[in-house]
């Protein structure tokens, strides 16, 4: 109960502040309703396969990206706006599996959690994931949720990398042995660079391993130049659980 009430808190703050896919297919799904569960998981996402998946019994590591609250909805095709989704769409390919939920209209990844797992434990179990690499990364709202969810679940990630957002310092000790690569504009003007300097700063103080790398002159689109960075996902491949 009381970490539900403070991600409610932490939404607000922001609001005020399968396995015969193509390469670079962008399939849509959604996780069915399960009756063992007491939270609605009925959630659309964007699944993309790496081009070798069919030719290969080998895991494949998994990457969950979290979109911003632009793309909120029930158009899972807004996802693709930015991000991962969007360098796959344009025919970038990963070597990961990439799943890319869509956040319902009224609501914050913050408050998501649960759905958030349930989808990793279905890709999981539908296709051949590397269970001991899960990294979960996401801007803007999607980065408050990666700080959020990973806060609260730590030994679900391999990794993180949360994009112009920011969380509750008071998580952080759950963080200190979970790598953490944050990203973040000076010049943002939605999402004061201090949520990351702060987050980071915590997770170091309590031993963690977190880096901030922050841009110079740059607005709250921190985003687009970041997972365009190569260096991320090779980052991203050097960590296992």
């Amino acid at each position: 109960m009381k970490y539900r009430l403070l991600l409610s808190l932490l939404g607000l703050v922001l609001m005020n502040g399968c396995s015969n896919q193509m390469k670079n297919d962008l399939t849509a799904a959604q996780i069915p309703q399960r009756l063992n569960r007491k939270v609605n998981l009925g959630i659309d996402y964007l699944l993309y396969l790496p081009e070798d998946y069919n030719t290969t019994q080998q895991d494949f590591p998994l990457i969950v990206f979290l979109h911003g609250i632009g793309e909120r909805g029930t158009d899972v095709n807004q996802v693709k706006s930015n991000g991962l989704p969007k360098r796959i769409e344009q025919g970038n390919q990963f070597p990961f599996i990439v799943v890319s939920p869509q956040c319902p209209t009224q609501s914050w990844w913050t408050h998501e959690t649960s759905a958030i797992l349930a989808l990793i434990d279905e890709i999981s179990e539908a296709y051949r994931v590397d269970t001991k690499r899960i990294y979960l990364t996401g801007l803007s709202m999607g980065g408050f949720g990666t700080w959020s969810i990973a806060g609260v679940h730590p030994d679900r990630f391999a990794a993180i990398a949360p994009i112009c957002g920011g969380g509750y310092t008071f998580m952080t000790p759950n963080m200190k042995n979970l790598p953490i690569w944050a990203f973040h504009g000076d010049a943002d003007q939605v999402v004061p660079v201090e949520k990351s300097k702060e987050m980071v700063e915590a997770v170091n103080n309590v031993g963690g391993n977190a880096k901030l790398t922050i841009y110079p002159g740059v607005n709250h689109d921190s985003w687009t130049q970041t997972y365009e960075n190569d260096e991320l996902y090779e980052w991203f491949l050097l960590h296992s659980k």
